[in-house]
């Protein structure tokens, strides 16, 4: 992990690895949840009608956090294809996951630490600091995971 080394701003560095080791996580975890059994309570949100579609939500989102950072900041794409397709995510989850990883690491390194607290609009309206949406980049799959793991316990 080369492209970890020598970051401008040290906190976007840690969240980074932060985000890499939840959404790692969270993947382990669905996957216990799909090998469970476990069915999600019934919604009108797609991204939770099923395991396997929030799988897909969540590989997703992380993708979308970092196109939107990099946009804000003036830099390039970072090239992250589109997560898989529900019907597909069984079978391709790991290649996507490590696909977003890898285009997770290099995209900040330059980034002096002043630029993370501007402050831009949010896709749903909400202003955030670029450093907050990168905090709540890390959250996503921590929030997601934590569903399955009480569905599995039974405590939801």
């Amino acid at each position: 992990m080369t492209e970890l080394e020598g970051y401008r701003y040290r906190g976007a560095r840690a969240l980074v690895l932060l985000h890499e080791r939840e959404l790692r996580d969270f993947v382990a975890t669905w996957r216990r949840a799909v090998a469970w059994g476990v069915t999600l309570p019934p919604t009108d949100d797609p991204d939770c009608a099923s395991a396997d579609a929030m799988a897909r939500h969540v590989l997703s989102a992380a993708g979308r956090y970092m196109v939107w950072l990099t946009q804000r900041l003036g830099l390039p794409d970072p090239g992250i294809a589109e997560a898989p397709p529900v019907e597909a995510i069984g079978e391709r989850a790991e290649a996507h996951l490590e696909h977003v990883l890898e285009r997770w690491r290099a995209p900040l390194h330059d980034v002096p630490e002043a630029r993370f607290a501007e402050v831009h609009r949010w896709n749903w309206g909400e202003d955030f600091t670029l450093e907050s949406m990168l905090e709540h980049a890390v959250v996503h799959p921590m929030r997601h995971a934590l569903q399955l793991e009480e569905l599995m316990s039974d405590g939801f």
